[in-house]
């Protein structure tokens, strides 16, 4: 008598089952997508602020040289190859960092056009393919700047100080700073950080082989997994038990 009520019961509940199952892949998928579009615009986000430190440092270097050029008096007695020297140390900074400006500028205003919504191409992706060597090269360029723009600070006491009864002491001063802080530079900076950031795609904050930290155990997101898998394993044989 009641089987036919059953039946009815059973049909209505796996039909909503079926309608709640739907509802939550849509709801994961909604979930998902939002996930993926605030992942590719934190991806813009990065770059974008690298981009940024390069291009105004540069912008401020470059516009240090330009008023050294412009504002230095030069006396008529200066040594025609002290001055040649300066000229062309001057010129290199500004064209060096000039170019490590505009090449950052420009990636900045492309990758602002990456659709983080549509996402024809993974950023990743477009970022290796359209803008990782750019990077390299305007790193590069800003890298080869530093050098000249202190070898131009250690020039500069010579030139401005040429007329001075006591030029070869205040001159001197000048340019053993400026030779410090480049040492500084090779020995310690750019050799620190160059390389990691040349790296691009590829570079690691962490190389297994590095010694630094040997008892520090570093854990990654595997391992999370696996310790997700563990305890799942043993609440089923709790559950079971």
């Amino acid at each position: 008598m009641f089987a036919p009520l059953t039946a009815g019961m059973n049909v209505a509940d796996m039909a909503w089952e079926v309608k709640c199952r739907e509802e939550d892949m849509k709801q994961r998928a909604l979930e998902n997508e939002r996930r993926a579009i605030d992942d590719a615009r934190r991806s813009v986000d990065e770059k974008a602020q690298q981009l940024k430190a390069i291009s105004h440092l540069s912008a401020l270097i470059a516009g240090f040289a330009m008023v050294v050029i412009v504002e230095v008096q030069i006396d008529p007695s200066l040594s025609p190859v002290l001055l040649t020297i300066f000229g062309l140390t001057v010129s290199i900074v500004v064209g060096t960092m000039l170019i490590a400006m505009l090449n950052c500028t420009l990636m900045l205003v492309a990758i602002l056009r990456y659709n983080t919504v549509l996402r024809e191409v993974p950023f990743g992706d477009f970022w290796r393919m359209r803008c990782e060597e750019d990077f390299k090269y305007a790193l590069r360029c800003f890298n080869a700047g530093v050098p000249m723009f202190m070898a131009t600070l250690g020039e500069l006491g010579w030139v401005t100080y040429n007329s001075h009864p006591n030029r070869d002491v205040a001159a001197s001063i000048v340019t053993c700073v400026a030779g410090i802080t480049l040492l500084l530079w090779w020995s310690h900076t750019e050799r620190k950080w160059t390389d990691f950031l040349l790296g691009g795609s590829n570079a690691k904050l962490y190389d297994p082989g590095d010694s630094v930290f040997p008892n520090v155990e570093i854990r990654g997101a595997r391992d999370t997994e696996k310790d997700l898998e563990e305890v799942g394993e043993e609440g089923e044989e709790g559950g079971g038990g």
